[in-house]
């Protein structure tokens, strides 16, 4: 659709986007309710379910930041536990991807992942971004809280560690603002465009916003990977996450308008359509040259003499000028339809 998605197969999604559904905490630690979400999830149209794997030891300082500890320690799921959503998302047709925010973890789930996301929290955790490189996987990278250099600078460190991604193919960024809900004012999806031109890379937009909308217009303006929070139901949740997320419903409604901005978007083509040609309305809304008056032969036309008139027959109305001082050969009622066969 658009420069920002490109012709890179890696990221053709089935709808045009590629379609990330992020469960993330949504399961509050809960196995059974992430089997349900992942299950929903993976059968809802998206091509990528994503969770995100860590323990709270190897994510927080629980000397500084205690209570911290203690949120991501409740939602901790097991590596076996991710395995068992891993098997679930590809089972019904859906890619396993994640957020992978420890090292010994990687190795481990290594197998279940085709492509790994890095959070905007992580884009400056070098050590994590390396062993993910080392792997040669596609990597997207979101770019919340991140300047420009900053991303630049990552996206440099990642070439750099493995030469696999010198060519682009393998790296795609995401557009962010890591608040949820994220103000609309915040969005700033022309970020979108800025990191595709300075890049060349597949870009797209992670939405944490409660109002769809800005996935729209992300599809509108070409977003190559489209993500987003997926719970069963926003009613009754406390975690921040689910205020932000979309249900299977949603998704189904996203699709639907992602064809339907595509099929408005249409071709990079400047043409009459089929149903302009079909319809004859290249004849009666175009007009062509008549006369305004019944002229004798031999009598030299002025642009008193002649009207452009729909429909557009005979003598086309782009050729006015070249009538002026022109005779005509024989007599010619008004509004009678000119042939070149009439003027000398």
């Amino acid at each position: 659709m658009s420069y920002l998605a490109g012709k890179n197969k890696i990221w053709k999604g089935r709808h045009g986007p590629y379609l990330i559904a992020e469960i993330g905490g949504n399961h509050e630690g809960d196995f059974r309710y992430a089997m349900k979400l992942a299950a929903q999830a993976a059968s809802s149209g998206v091509d990528a379910v994503k969770f995100q794997i860590y323990t709270g030891a190897d994510l927080v300082n629980r000397r500084i930041s205690p209570d911290r500890y203690l949120h991501f320690r409740k939602f901790e799921l097991s590596l076996d536990q991710y395995v068992s959503l891993a098997k679930v998302c590809r089972g019904k047709g859906a890619e396993f991807i994640a957020s992978v925010w420890d090292m010994d973890s990687i190795d481990i789930m290594d197998p279940y992942l085709n492509k790994y996301k890095i959070g905007s929290g992580d884009l400056t955790a070098y050590p994590i971004i390396e062993k993910i490189a080392r792997t040669a996987k596609p990597i997207i990278l979101s770019t919340g809280l991140a300047t420009l250099s900053e991303v630049l600078a990552t996206v440099s460190f990642i070439k750099r560690v493995n030469s696999a991604y010198r060519d682009g193919k393998k790296l795609a960024l995401l557009q962010c603002a890591t608040l949820y809900p994220s103000p609309e004012s915040e969005i700033n999806l022309e970020a979108m465009r800025l990191l595709a031109d300075k890049t060349a890379l597949t870009t797209g937009y992670s939405h944490h916003a409660e109002d769809p909308l800005a996935l729209d217009v992300a599809v509108v303006m070409g977003a190559g990977i489209l993500e987003f929070h997926f719970t069963d139901t926003r009613k009754g949740k406390v975690f921040r996450d689910h205020k932000v997320s979309l249900t299977r419903p949603d998704v189904a409604a996203l699709i639907e308008r992602i064809a339907r901005i595509k099929s408005i978007m249409g071709r990079r083509v400047k043409a009459p359509t089929a149903a302009e040609m079909s319809s004859g309305h290249v004849r009666s809304f175009r007009r062509a040259v008549y006369l305004k008056r019944p002229i004798d032969p031999g009598r030299k036309l002025t642009s008193g003499d002649l009207v452009v008139l729909r429909p557009n027959k005979g003598i086309d109305s782009r050729d006015y000028y070249k009538l002026l001082g022109k005779k005509l050969m024989r007599k010619k009622e008004a509004l009678s339809e000119l042939s070149w066969r009439d003027i000398r």
